[in-house]
């Protein structure tokens, strides 16, 4: 295919992809609006899944989509016996996704593991100050050695910036610094705009004279052990100028072959960042990709996305891991006060939303500030002016985002006097070093007394205690069991689900003391989950369309890291929301032609085996042999991997696209030459059905 002629063809397809995905999404928002008795009549009736596609149905909204053979597995069990499976996740052994993502040493880790093992800015400050020493291991030293020459680097470019508002002096005076006279690791880029052209050259001859064998690949031609043996010999500006040299692709092939505690090694040298947010990323994947216990994957999904952390900001970067793994997971399938209670404790949700920070406007922190008061019961005196200077102050953030996020809904029946209430509630709940990775406390001193007033009840004083209350009266309000079940079958049914559906199923939440696995029963029993007009209703997200992809196709992952690039170019980057709202559910958010064009390129990239570190059997998706043409390879394709469920028109806009020699293989010269199946592939996992599930 030719470099203009191929962009054509991916256009055409996805203006004629946005054309039915539109159309797509006004009739479901037409069938979502029909509430009242005059729209329901107007309507004609859709028949009701049946058959087969009832088992599609099932797994494309409790799984992550549907793999080869999957249909065959849940008919043989029975439909209702696999989503009691799916509901007990302990009973289904997941073993083989556990070892894939067991080089993954970071997910085992605590947060104080994960910065002692990946040092931020306030280790390195205070190896710096002397008040820690390095560590003694020599992997360890020199991610260490490491992340001190990048710390002192950039606290120099500080520096240099204050420096740069007063005479700067002469440029041959600079011109005559030595390199080898500036103190290790404060070397500058020679790419560095603030340089003189002198120290540029400087440093472009050290580097050059350096790495002169890096630019003939002289390190990746070594075996594993000994290149990782040379790197850790390398002095700490070498490491530097090693990270800057190794990027992207070339960064993952200076690591191939290493043992995992290798690997993580090199890796927090060259791409310290990559450590920890990108074994997550990719652990997530891989999870969602083929582990067995799809709906608690599902569920961990939501429920992380609802109670939403955001991984740049600050230490979070160390606590998400622990958030997922400890707080999320095992609570996904379980009752809805036990997550709310837990994420409500846990570091990485107090320090996202500031609550670590809040202090009570009569505690006695904010009254004496460090100073403790005389006597456990004297009187709090008013403070005298210089005392109240600096002190934190009341912080309302995570006592909004509770009850318009997490619980009673924009439109639950709370005030603004009831968030600031609660907010008193919660004064206290901190974290102990939370730059360190420390863990939950409660601080006595910044919790304000006195009883508070909320949704009509008064809380007593009670310390830590206020808050867990508190939490559970949110937890069993009713406006919470209707807000959580409609933001459940949003999930699981459609953007606009009916009422009738979210009443049913937020009376479950109430009978069952809020027990989610109760709610996702109810729904699946519903008569609207089976409705006619919810099959293949819902826009996958991004992240719902490249893990589908990769499990329809049988894909096998070696490398998850150009996924979760993927995701970043489709505006999905995982764990990377900043505001508390999470990703939309919602179709409308990830309809344009710019992210169609994105989709369309990934799946021809997936199925056509052009993904870096991914591995496709195109071969593997038909059953039996392939037909010897285009067009029945095409046919059949089609119906192993969206189960026939392609319209004419999208069938005929494919269709077309066989006669380019790069699809259907086929010249004057080769007319036995069989099919591009994963081309096909690629094309079906494009079109508009498969982007819905």
């Amino acid at each position: 295919m030719s470099a203009t002629r191929k962009p054509l063809i991916l256009m055409g397809l996805v203006c004629f992809a946005a054309v039915l995905l539109a159309a797509g999404d006004k009739k479901s928002k037409a069938n979502a609006g029909a509430g009242s008795a005059a729209s329901m009549e107007s309507r004609q009736p859709v028949p009701p899944i049946v058959d087969d596609k009832k088992i599609v149905h099932a797994l494309n909204r409790f799984t992550f989509g549907v793999r080869p053979g999957d249909v065959e597995r849940v008919r043989a069990l029975g439909l209702d016996k696999w989503l009691d499976q799916q509901l007990h996740p302990e009973k289904i052994d997941d073993s083989a996704v556990e070892a894939r993502v067991a080089p993954f040493l970071t997910l085992k880790m605590s947060s104080k593991e994960m910065v002692e093992n990946f040092p931020p800015p306030q280790v390195l400050k205070a190896i710096e100050n002397g008040r820690r020493s390095m560590p003694h291991d020599p992997g360890k030293r020199a991610i260490y050695e490491s992340r001190m020459a990048q710390y002192q680097e950039r606290q120099q470019k500080k520096q240099d910036a204050v420096a740069s508002s007063t005479p700067a002096p002469s440029a041959a005076s600079q011109d005559s610094t030595s390199m080898q006279d500036m103190a290790p690791g404060m070397r500058p880029d020679a790419n560095d705009a603030s340089m003189t052209p002198g120290q540029r050259k400087q440093q472009k001859q050290r580097e050059d004279a350096m790495y002169a064998d890096l630019s003939s690949d002289l390190l990746l031609q070594q075996p594993p052990e000994e290149r990782y043996k040379t790197i850790l010999k390398m002095s700490p500006e070498e490491r530097l100028d090693l990270a800057r040299t190794y990027k992207g692709e070339k960064a993952m092939q200076l690591i191939d072959g290493m043992r995992p505690e290798q690997r993580e090694t090199i890796e927090a040298i060259v791409q310290p960042q990559a450590v920890v947010g990108g074994e997550l990323a990719q652990a997530k994947l891989l999870r969602a990709i083929y582990s067995d216990r799809q709906l608690e994957e599902v569920m961990t999904d939501f429920w992380f996305n609802h109670f939403n952390v955001f991984i740049g900001k600050g230490p979070d970067r160390y606590m998400i891991n622990s958030y997922e793994r400890d707080v999320i997971r095992p609570r996904a399938l379980g009752k809805f006060k036990d997550i709310l209670a837990a994420t409500a404790k846990s570091p990485a949700m107090l320090f996202y939303l500031d609550n670590w920070q809040s202090v009570g406007p009569d505690s006695e922190l904010a009254l004496y500030g460090p100073q403790r008061r005389p006597g456990r019961n004297a009187r709090f005196p008013r403070p005298r002016p210089q005392q109240a200077k600096n002190r934190n102050g009341l912080n309302e953030n995570y006592a909004r985002e509770i009850m318009e996020l997490h619980t009673l809904g924009v439109d639950g029946g709370y005030s603004q006097k009831d968030v600031t209430e609660l907010a008193k509630v919660l004064t206290g709940w901190s974290i102990e070093q939370p730059q360190l990775g420390g863990s939950f406390k409660f601080n006595e001193r910044a919790h304000e007394p006195g009883p508070k007033y909320i949704l009509g009840r008064k809380i007593g004083e009670h310390g830590e205690k206020e808050g867990l209350e508190m939490l559970d009266i949110l937890a069993h309000h009713p406006s919470t069991a209707k807000f959580i079940s409609r933001k459940l079958a949003i999930r699981f049914v459609s953007d606009n689900p009916p009422d009738s559906l979210v009443a049913r199923m937020a009376e479950t939440f109430q009978k069952k003391d809020g027990d989610i696995r109760e709610v996702l029963r109810t729904l699946f029993r519903s008569p609207e989950f089976w409705a006619g007009d919810a099959y293949r209703a819902k826009m996958k997200t991004p992240f719902e369309f490249v893990v589908s992809a990769a499990r329809v196709s049988g894909a096998d992952i070696q490398n998850a890291l150009p996924l979760v690039g993927t995701l970043n170019r489709m505006g999905m980057p995982l764990y990377g929301m900043q505001p508390p709202t999470g990703y939309s559910m919602k179709a409308e958010t990830w309809v344009n032609s710019s992210a169609l064009l994105n989709r369309m390129n990934f799946a021809l990239q997936l199925g056509s085996g052009k993904l870096p570190g991914t591995s496709v059997n195109p071969q593997a998706l038909l059953h039996g042999s392939g037909p010897a043409d285009a067009e029945g390879a095409l046919a059949a394709l089609e119906q192993d991997i969206l189960a026939g469920d392609v319209s004419a028109q999208t069938h005929a806009v494919m269709e077309k696209q066989l006669s380019d020699p790069q699809i259907s293989q086929r010249k004057l010269d080769d007319a036995n030459k069989t099919p591009n199946y994963g081309a096909i592939a690629g094309l079906i996992m494009g079109s508009p059905e498969f982007q819905k599930r």
